[in-house]
């Protein structure tokens, strides 16, 4: 087909005959492993440290109005926002667009983005990095960034591959 990358698979990463037990299942009524249900959570659904580096998977529970992160970028990782439920506005780096259930917008390396929910109502949205970034730490201390001096909050968003343009 015309305009099609010839691609192949990655390198072999399993050599084993006979496969292994080595899934891991997350119930959907598990608790946030960051925040609250009714504040905004976040669930782990697959860390880098579960993949082995292949990809993060996020499930985000945002709480009405929570508003957003400013638009920024990532130098190292994608990301990727498939909303689940509820209405979160996206910025795709030209325009802001109100997505729904089922929406997916995708955001290579470089690419501007935000995300927000403006609603009166929650939203809850897949998140996906690749390749796989310890956002853990990320998430869990965002909060504190009002606290850092420049310095820290530059070395922190460096760190975690966030670089903000406005």
């Amino acid at each position: 087909m015309q305009g099609m990358v010839d691609m192949s698979y990655p390198p072999q990463v399993y050599s084993g005959d006979s496969g292994e037990i080595s899934a891991h299942f997350r119930s959907a009524d598990a608790a946030p492993d960051f925040g609250t249900h009714d504040e905004g959570g976040i669930h782990y659904l697959a860390t880098t440290v579960t993949t082995r580096g292949e990809f993060g998977l996020y499930r985000v529970e945002m709480r009405e109005n929570a508003g957003g992160p400013k638009t920024h970028f990532h130098r190292c990782i994608s990301e990727s926002f498939f909303i689940l439920d509820g209405t979160v506005r996206l910025f795709n780096g030209a325009e802001w667009i109100d997505a729904h259930s089922g929406d997916f917008l995708y955001v290579p390396q470089g690419g501007l983005h935000a995300f927000r929910n403006d609603s009166d109502a929650p939203a809850q949205m897949l998140l996906l990095f690749t390749p796989g970034a310890p956002r853990e730490e990320y998430f869990e201390n965002l909060s504190q960034l009002a606290g850092y001096t420049d310095e820290e909050r530059a070395r922190f968003l460096v760190k975690h591959d966030s670089y903000f343009v406005e």
